[in-house]
């Protein structure tokens, strides 16, 4: 089952009350996805020239513009019911920059910028959701140890000349991504207030195939 899909079946049966909050943490093969507010222009190349890339183009209806996902980058989808949308993207904000301090890197939230997170004028992580009846998808994406030269053939979230840094840049360290999953669901977690719970993919492709057959 793709992450749309599963996304979409978690989040109709977080609406339901049949589940609690969920985050899915997962790395993406190499992808540009738009978001609602995506332009054309965001895209120079053309798609065929990206395909010839191994880069595929794919619509979402989250919020936000074009980003790129691929291997080395930690991409989180919390289906997660929401209060205020705003309030809920600065908590992933702080998730995210409470992980990277454990890292020994100094970030910060959107403030008066676009939102994501920022490591000085670099941006290392992008946010996007969806909200329907108050239950979000999609989520974030951070720039662990992933290759930025993706980000170089576009314009990454409608900022033209934004330079885009992973935690493998501004930490000089390699194999950051298993430590950091850890660090992030942690720190989600945390910041939602809830008991951390961790389920792997076998586990949860388990219960919801049950779920669903049920």
């Amino acid at each position: 089952m793709d992450a749309l899909a599963l996304q979409e079946s978690l989040r109709e049966r977080r609406q339901a009350d049949a589940i609690p909050d969920v985050l899915l943490l997962l790395e993406h093969p190499p992808v540009y996805t738009r978001g609602r507010r995506t332009s054309e222009a965001e895209l120079p190349f053309g798609a065929d020239w990206y395909a010839r890339q191994g880069i595929d183009i794919v619509d979402v209806d989250r919020g936000g513009k074009l980003t790129y996902h691929g291997p080395g980058q930690l991409v989180g989808y919390p289906i997660v019911k929401l209060g205020p949308i705003v309030e809920f993207l600065r908590v992933m904000e702080g998730a995210i920059v409470a992980a990277l301090a454990r890292e020994g890197i100094e970030a910060r939230g959107a403030d008066d910028r676009p939102t994501g997170v920022w490591v000085g004028e670099r941006k290392i992580a992008s946010l996007g959701i969806h909200v329907q009846r108050r239950v979000s998808t999609h989520g974030f994406a951070v720039n662990v140890e992933n290759d930025l030269t993706p980000f170089r053939w576009i314009v990454p979230c409608g900022l033209a000349g934004v330079e885009m840094t992973s935690v493998a840049r501004e930490s000089g360290q390699a194999d950051r991504m298993d430590c950091f999953r850890k660090r992030i669901a942690f720190a989600f977690a945390q910041a939602l207030g809830l008991r951390q719970r961790l389920v792997s993919r076998e586990r949860l492709e388990q219960a919801h195939g049950a779920l669903v057959g049920s």
